[in-house]
């Protein structure tokens, strides 16, 4: 232990060793995160990173005279989630953990003032954090979102309008189906139009491919039920289930790797695809006692 530091209680001591684990872990994840990039300056950032992280947790070593094991499981959750929602979203959940590591950094340093050099390093970890990212795939987030929202929107209030003129499950999975791919060819061609109307720096055909791509993602998803229920009204309550769940996941993912604001989006499209079920399961309702038809 460094001679020159001041003793310290037992309560602030785990406080260090709390920390010397999370500087180590977070060392073997932003390592690991650098061999998952093909950017040549988004690993080399990250490499930095990872180093500054391995000398932080050394600081907190020479403090309590301790060694720490990582948390691997961790290191290789967050890996995970590089490769399976991307870089970006991996990253921006890392950044909330250096942000509230860098507050409990400036506490410890009205003890500690080698504290305040880590916590100035750890903002700068967030900053670099925030300007390296450039995936494809937030690129097109717009197309994703133009897909997603349409698909929730069109086809929960078609199938609430089939559900109720229609009441057989296969007959409406058959509707539905040929009705959402349809819509999908037709958003994917005009999402090629509109971007080959625009200069943006955005492949029109990549555009198209992502909106057309979610939008019968989306369709699949909301059908699955009519094709496994016989009762409509069931098929109805757990497609609209799968409409939350969509609409939730895409939500907190655009909240974390985008900073939108997770609350608002959330009940907008939620309002949005349920307001307009509603509106057609009536539309169905009138069309049947006005065509007075029975399937």
């Amino acid at each position: 232990m460094d001679t020159n530091t001041p003793a310290i209680d037992p309560q602030l001591r785990q406080k260090l060793l709390l920390a010397q684990k999370n500087e180590i872990t977070e060392h073997h994840i932003y390592s690991r995160l650098a061999k998952c990039v093909k950017n040549d300056q988004n690993r080399q950032i990250l490499q930095q990173i990872a180093a500054d992280e391995k000398r932080h947790y050394e600081y907190w070593r020479t403090i309590t005279g301790a060694d720490v094991k990582p948390d691997m499981s961790k290191a290789r959750l967050y890996v995970l989630i590089a490769r399976t929602l991307g870089l970006t979203f991996a990253v921006k959940s890392m950044e909330k953990g250096e942000a509230q590591a860098e507050a409990g950094y400036r506490q410890i340093a009205q003890v500690l003032p080698g504290a305040e050099k880590i916590a100035q390093e750890e903002d700068q970890h967030e900053n670099q954090l925030i300007n390296m990212i450039n995936e494809e795939r937030l690129q097109y987030i717009g197309s994703m979102v133009l897909g997603l929202n349409d698909a929730l929107v069109e086809l929960t209030g078609a199938l609430a309008g089939f559900t109720l003129a229609l009441r057989d499950t296969r007959l409406i999975a058959m509707v539905g189906l040929i009705t959402g791919v349809a819509a999908s060819f037709s958003m994917a061609a005009s999402e090629y139009l509109s971007q080959r109307s625009e200069e943006d720096g955005q492949n029109p055909l990549k555009s198209s491919l992502y909106t057309g791509s979610a939008y019968i993602l989306t369709v699949i998803f909301l059908i699955f039920p009519y094709l496994i229920l016989h009762n409509p009204y069931l098929a109805i309550a757990w497609t609209m289930f799968n409409a939350l769940l969509v609409i939730f996941f895409f939500t907190f993912y655009m909240s974390v790797a985008k900073d939108y604001s997770f609350r608002r989006r959330f009940l907008e499209m939620a309002g949005l695809s349920f307001g307009v079920a509603t509106l057609t399961f009536g539309i169905g309702f009138l069309v049947r006692i006005f065509f007075d038809i029975d399937v």
